[in-house]
């Protein structure tokens, strides 16, 4: 079982910076993939980036490539999700999702233990 916390989220204007947070309890931290996705409002969940057990591989979404840098801490457990140039696009509630599968998955059903969510709003 593991939960996830997420935090960090706010009201940005276009062009600014925010980092996500995303603390995980339980000893078994470092045997997940962990991904961080988003929702806007009146769209569907999407894959935003992923990062392997050991950290030593990523994945982006190629609306958020160059942008965004995700990266963890296995030995705090926690995953973080560094944002630059944000967009008002890039408007969402962003999740932190944890997947006990070895291989790397970017969709939704593939992680088993999700966070509440924190709410990222750029402004124009």
């Amino acid at each position: 079982q593991v939960q996830l916390v997420e935090s960090g989220g706010g009201l940005v204007q276009a062009g600014g910076s925010l980092r996500l947070s995303c603390a995980a309890s339980g000893r078994t931290f470092s045997t997940y993939v962990m991904g961080w996705f988003r929702q806007a409002p009146g769209k569907e969940r999407e894959f935003v980036a992923i990062i392997t057990r050991s950290g030593g591989g990523t994945l982006y979404a190629d609306a958020v490539k160059g942008r965004f840098t995700i990266s963890r801490d296995n030995a705090k457990s926690t995953v973080s999700l560094k944002m630059n140039s944000l967009k008002p696009e890039d408007t969402a509630v962003y999740y932190c999702a944890a997947s006990s599968l070895s291989l790397v998955q970017t969709i939704g059903s593939a992680y088993e233990y999700w966070g509440r969510g924190t709410q990222v709003t750029v402004s124009s």
